[in-house]
């Protein structure tokens, strides 16, 4: 079947994540990705988290469906070479800081001169302009900038960061976006354009109205852990067994079978309990009643009943959970990849399912410049070529 980027090239340049992130969803929907390393400088995430057999883990995820060569950016020969890739490129994607580029003779004037119709793809922590410009930054820097992490946690507890690359995620996804829709652009225009992406954005986005409410009431939410403003009960609840069970009642409905459920309709009369906002207000109550009742029974027999009575209740998994769960097998949403390296690797498959057109997992993270040779041999680079390239360094 023919995947729907299949004609789309993209050159990922960028590390550690949002970048590279954003070229992986593209490559698993058939894009070709050619992932540019340092030739002395592997990608960071090669050596990200834990490894096995000397190779690391994360990049099996973040490197696969991608061609993996080697080239120094910085020396003549390495910017000749990425010139001539650009050529016959549609999409680069880079995080250095601003200016980078330039320096090396590869900012945007020069890479539209070769091939006016590439999308340049900048993805930075704080964006090409503005006093910030110029610092290092990380999805870290967004998580606490945006706000996310000041409503987050314990009402009586420190502001808490996620233990895993939120921001990043969320940027990649953006960025994926903008590429796909500087390219809709481009096919209407024939023109290719500069797309400028700051980490600190998308994670600002998905947080929601905040602004507006700060803007027109001057309102600030503060931390409230597990429980929600707009409505409750929403919390985490043991039960007998001592497991962990989430419970979301966001429609009014549902809100009612829950306490139904537990055993105190009468509070469904109660005059706060029929808008969320009100019910939020008597969290303490709604607690009590939903965390008295779990209390009292295992998981399965909780998970039973509030399936039974059409209320919301998901279990609070670890790791080992997800990759056990029938919803998620029966989804593949965790695939198996054969590695040449590693065997077997179970993996978090593509985002989305598309009936005609199916994005795949061709392959994991590939070796470092396992693929040098065969794309520059492609780009028309004799043996000769090559082989000065190597001893210049540039590769």
């Amino acid at each position: 079947m023919t995947t729907p980027l299949h004609d789309l090239r993209v050159l990922d340049l960028a590390t550690l994540f949002a970048g590279p992130l954003a070229a992986t969803m593209l490559g698993d929907f058939g894009a070709e990705v050619i992932k540019v390393e340092h030739p002395r400088r592997p990608d960071p995430s090669r050596g990200h988290g834990p490894a096995k057999d000397g190779v690391g883990l994360w990049w099996k995820l973040l490197g696969r469906n991608k061609r993996a060569i080697t080239l120094d950016l910085s020396a003549p020969g390495g910017r000749d070479t990425l010139l001539r890739l650009a050529a016959s490129t549609d999409v680069i994607i880079e995080n250095f800081r601003p200016g980078t580029l330039e320096r090396w003779g590869l900012g945007w004037p020069e890479l539209a001169a070769v091939n006016p119709e590439l999308i340049l793809t900048r993805v930075t922590g704080f964006g090409q302009l503005g006093p910030y410009a110029h610092r290092p930054g990380f999805g870290t820097l967004a998580e606490a900038m945006s706000g996310f992490a000041a409503v987050t946690g314990e009402p009586d507890g420190p502001p808490t960061l996620p233990p895993f690359g939120l921001a990043d995620s969320i940027a990649a996804l953006a960025t994926a976006y903008a590429v796909l829709t500087a390219l809709t652009a481009r096919a209407a225009t024939g023109r290719g354009q500069v797309i400028d992406m700051a980490i600190i954005e998308p994670i600002l986005t998905v947080l929601g109205p905040q602004p507006l409410w700060y803007d027109q009431l001057g309102y600030v939410q503060p931390r409230t852990g597990n429980r929600s403003r707009n409505n409750a009960p929403r919390n985490t609840y043991r039960t007998a067994d001592g497991s962990w069970v989430a419970v979301s009642t966001s429609a009014q409905s549902v809100a009612e079978r829950v306490i139904r459920l537990v055993g105190r309709p009468e509070l469904i009369l109660e005059p706060w309990f029929t808008t969320g906002a009100g019910r939020a207000e008597h969290a303490d109550i709604l607690d009590e009643a939903v965390g008295g009742w779990i209390a009292r029974r295992t998981r399965e027999e909780a998970m039973a009943a509030f399936e039974k009575a059409e209320a919301a209740i998901a279990p609070v998994y670890d790791i080992r959970e997800v990759m056990a769960d029938p919803q998620y097998r029966a989804l593949d949403t965790l695939t198996t990849v054969d590695d040449p390296e590693l065997g077997p690797l179970r993996m978090q498959n593509v985002l989305f399912r598309l009936s005609e057109t199916p994005g795949a997992i061709r392959w994991a993270g590939r070796p470092h410049g396992a693929d040098t040779e065969a794309v520059l041999t492609e780009l028309g680079l004799s043996g000769p070529q090559i082989t000065a390239l190597r001893k210049a360094g540039a590769l």
